[in-house]
């Protein structure tokens, strides 16, 4: 299962947002970009550079590699409607983005872990791909064996106390039972508040 496996920290300095809880306090100490010359004097970005940041923070934001980022592009873009929504659109209905969600995991990172280690079932069936792509009317359980291990009887609540994720209207969790429904199709105001998914369109369209 291919991933991006370098540092999530460098990456969150590199792109200015934090990508997952631990970079947090990293960029409240050092908000430049990593590397020799991060310090040094930032030129005005060029249109193409800004388009260019705000797709790789998009990616990695997610958890996608650049192949794969580009073939959802390309399905956004056949797709009827706005290309830039059609794409937070797949990218939330992702198994791992969902267990994310649904306060499952404390960054997607983690829920892809998660999934990729099958400890979940989709609408019956075990699943280890988080690329999956989830669809209203969709049920997804902990695995009995895995509802026994440490994570899910010790470090779960832990999790859910300090997850930041609101309400959603697209999905419905309920740790208690450890299963969450697909009750809908996530919506533009439900993807996160900080992309600017059109520059994202122009930077595939030039």
């Amino acid at each position: 299962m291919a991933r991006d496996r370098s540092p999530i920290v460098k990456q969150s300095r590199r792109e200015g947002v934090a990508l997952h809880p631990k970079a947090h306090k990293v960029l409240a100490r050092k908000s430049t970009i990593p590397g020799e010359h991060g310090n040094g004097r930032q030129n005005k970005p060029s249109m193409y550079a800004t388009q260019l940041r705000e797709k790789q923070k998009v990616r990695r934001m997610y958890g996608l590699l650049e192949k794969q980022f580009a073939k959802l592009m390309n399905e956004a873009t056949r797709k009827d409607g706005l290309t830039g929504e059609n794409l937070l659109r797949f990218l939330e209905q992702r198994l791992d983005n969902t267990v994310y969600r649904a306060g499952f995991a404390t960054s997607r990172r983690a829920a892809r872990q998660l999934v990729g280690h099958g400890h979940f079932e989709l609408n019956g069936r075990r699943v280890d791909i988080p690329s999956i792509r989830v669809k209203p009317g969709d049920v997804i359980v902990v695995r009995p064996k895995s509802t026994k291990s440490v994570y899910f009887t010790a470090e779960l609540d832990n999790v859910l106390k300090n997850s930041v994720q609101g309400p959603l209207g697209w999905l419905k969790s309920n740790p208690k039972k450890f299963t969450i429904e697909i009750t809908g199709l996530p919506t533009r105001a439900e993807a996160e508040p900080d992309i600017n998914d059109q520059l994202i369109v122009e930077y595939y369209s030039r």
